[in-house]
């Protein structure tokens, strides 16, 4: 009896797991490859972030960040912008001493964790490290990021929280990052069809247009992620629901195993529960409307934590 259980027991497991290298399999093939939220150290940068972050900053940030694979520099440029405008602010703390949290330097460091990331022995830009040299603090923030889930994109969220544990933090330092990572080329002449060329090239047309739940365009305010999807297909000549969840049941649902193609729709959620789309656009990106505060951008279609569902093609006849 005892045996039976044990086997049955070791056959449920097996099973799950081939499940979940299945799923894994799936995606791999779906996408070519995993890509991280954020992209990679190899980002380019913005405008914006030329024109913000001084130019010894941004090669520190680009540099620490090449040694933790899957944590993107735009990640701890971020986190500078934030915590001392890349070590501008005059904040108590930042150039010396303390602030009333006891963070010291530009990455606003507590004395314990300063110490948790340099220990005894760790050899300076300048001698023994300072937290207030942008050249020891920034990549101490890098080892501390990489120990707390960075490393291969695993839990960057969490480890920003640890970082600062607040939800809010998280947030901003995301939403600062995307600002900070020029968009990648979008060319709507790969794409298969007509139709989904005009489709890319209209979203294309979109970036930098406000998020607004339930919005159809810039004349509303601006565009949720459904309202986005339909507005460029209606360029295209076909006419899509106005909601993710018929959006998804309207167009021919493709295979996993199928090869995104650009112009192609991505869903999250379950079946019963779409919750966002966007526009797939190659290189594994998509445009998309993706939540209040963040204006219509190109970011990746999967990384590591969300809820990838799958992919869809519209066509002339739905």
């Amino acid at each position: 009896m005892i045996a039976r259980i044990v086997t049955a027991i070791f056959s449920t497991f097996l099973l799950l797991l081939l499940l979940a290298v299945a799923a894994a399999a799936a995606l791999f093939n779906a996408f070519g490859k995993v890509v991280n939220p954020a992209g990679s150290a190899a980002v380019a940068a913005s405008a914006q972030a030329t024109a913000d972050i001084p130019a010894d900053y941004l090669t520190l940030y680009q540099q620490a960040a090449a040694t933790c694979p899957g944590l993107p520099w735009t990640v701890l440029a971020a986190i500078g912008k934030i915590e001392s405008d890349h070590g501008r602010s005059d904040l108590p703390g930042v150039k010396s001493g303390a602030n009333g949290s006891g963070a010291m330097g530009p990455m606003q460091f507590i004395a314990d964790t300063w110490t948790a990331y340099n220990p005894p022995g760790t050899v300076g830009a300048a001698g023994a490290p300072s937290p207030y040299n942008p050249a020891d603090a920034i990549p101490a923030a890098t080892r501390k990021l990489c120990a707390e889930g960075a490393r291969d994109g695993k839990d960057l969220r969490g480890a920003l929280f640890s970082y600062n544990h607040a939800t809010w933090y998280v947030n901003q330092v995301l939403d600062q990052a995307d600002q900070y990572a020029a968009p990648p080329a979008v060319n709507a002449a790969t794409a298969p069809t007509d139709a989904a060329a005009k489709a890319i090239a209209f979203a294309r047309g979109q970036l930098g247009v406000p998020y607004l739940w339930g919005g159809d365009g810039p004349s509303e305010g601006g565009y949720d992620c459904s309202g986005l999807t339909k507005a460029a297909y209606a360029s295209a000549g076909i006419t899509l629901p106005r909601v993710a969840q018929d959006q998804y049941y309207a167009t021919t649902r493709l295979p996993n195993s199928a090869d995104i193609q650009p112009g192609d729709l991505v869903f999250f959620g379950t079946p019963t529960n779409v919750h966002h789309v966007g526009i797939a656009v190659g290189n594994g990106q998509m445009i998309e409307a993706p939540r209040p505060g963040v204006p219509v951008r190109v970011g990746p279609i999967l990384y590591p934590g969300n809820d990838y569902l799958g992919v869809t093609r519209p066509r002339a006849d739905v």
